[in-house]
């Protein structure tokens, strides 16, 4: 019996529609920010919030363990799921999607960002697999694609951070993009809107 989802999996995997979503990341954005904008509940701002900077230290904690296709990510979060990044960006969104108490709009973007995680981890496992062959396929026996194994090998390999990596990943951009947002969202909400 065919996947039922195959073809939502078919547009997710379309090279034409993902270079057009590429381009066009920084419009969605913005976007996506004034929509939020207009929706907030004041009541949900801070839940929003909390979910969302749980998102960026995940987000944060991969970019400072990462040194993208020179070694294989084993340290830090990587250490006990294979895809943490993944994890922190659907909770760095889900905190702006929080600041609605819109159930629906979770529910759809929760099913949306499955569809987007699980079909581009999928394409960047293959590139990994001929980049680093049998050590990354050792890798993958170890460590779950997207929900954590507490296999902890040591704790030191778990708290791994790095600074240059911290930089390198431009983790400070990051952090300051969503504070910069933040600070706008709230002063809009309580100042402006009130």
């Amino acid at each position: 019996m065919a996947n039922p989802f195959q073809r939502i999996h078919d547009v997710f995997n379309n090279e034409k529609t993902r270079k057009v979503l590429v381009k066009a990341r920084l419009p969605i954005a913005l976007a996506f920010i004034i929509f939020i904008i207009f929706q907030i509940k004041k009541e949900y701002f801070f839940y929003g919030m909390a979910i969302s900077f749980f998102g960026e230290f995940i987000q944060v904690w991969c970019f400072s363990s990462l040194d993208k296709q020179k070694t294989i990510a084993i340290r830090g979060l990587y250490s006990i799921t294979r895809n943490p990044m993944y994890l922190g960006r659907y909770f760095l969104i889900l905190g702006g999607l929080v600041l609605t108490g819109n159930i629906s709009l979770i529910i759809f973007y929760t099913l949306f960002y499955y569809f987007y995680m699980v079909n581009r981890v999928k394409r960047e496992e293959k590139t990994l697999k001929e980049i680093f062959g049998d050590d990354y396929l050792n890798y993958i026996d170890q460590v779950n694609r997207f929900f954590p194994t507490f296999k902890i090998t040591s704790f030191k390999t778990l708290f791994f951070f790095r600074w240059k990596l911290f930089f390198q990943n431009n983790a400070h951009i990051n952090i300051v993009s969503v504070i910069i947002t933040y600070a706008i969202i709230y002063y809009v909400i309580f100042k402006i809107i009130g």
